[in-house]
């Protein structure tokens, strides 16, 4: 299975027939969170790993960023991974961010799309984070990735930190 990029589709506009205004399927910062997941699946795809599933979501549950399978020669790993960024630094690198309330919710997701695809119960799994620590750049030739809410400027993409393990949980 390909990543996909669903930036362009989530940034349509769609017409509302109440009052004849376009509604915003979704933020700017939601539509960046999209294409650096997208970086993100593209980067641990050309690592060997196989996309399961891309923005899973279950109601009031939670969302998972990227579910991913590893091959290994003995056993496989489901790994659940989360795509983080950051443009500052000022409170913490993005790896930082994710909390110990976020992992709570990462784990809840993750019991959720296991009890949804039992087909996946044999695999050891893995909590992975995909962290990118971007700057901003005036400079438009020499970045990736235009920010939405300031279209001249450009963000410029390191390499990402990929935390393998990142954090565990006790027994599902």
């Amino acid at each position: 299975m390909m990543c996909y990029d669903n930036s362009e589709m989530l940034s349509r506009l769609i017409d509302v027939m109440a009052n004849d205004k376009p509604l915003m399927l979704t933020s700017p910062k939601q539509r960046q969170g999209s294409r650096f997941e997208q970086r993100a699946c593209e980067f641990l795809q050309e690592r060997g790993l196989i996309l399961v599933a891309q923005n899973w979501q279950q109601p009031k549950v939670g969302e998972l960023d990227l579910v991913m399978l590893e091959k290994g020669q003995a056993w496989s790993t489901l790994v659940f991974v989360e795509v983080r960024q950051r443009q500052h630094s000022y409170f913490g690198d993005a790896a930082i961010s994710v909390t110990a309330g976020k992992q709570r919710k990462i784990i809840k997701a993750a019991r959720h799309f296991l009890q949804q695809n039992p087909q996946y119960h044999k695999y050891e799994c893995r909590f992975d984070v995909i962290a990118y620590n971007t700057m901003n750049k005036k400079n438009k030739n020499e970045a990736n990735i235009t920010l939405d809410n300031q279209p001249n400027q450009r963000l410029e993409i390191n390499q990402p930190e990929w935390l393998q393990g990142a954090f565990i949980t006790s027994a599902w």
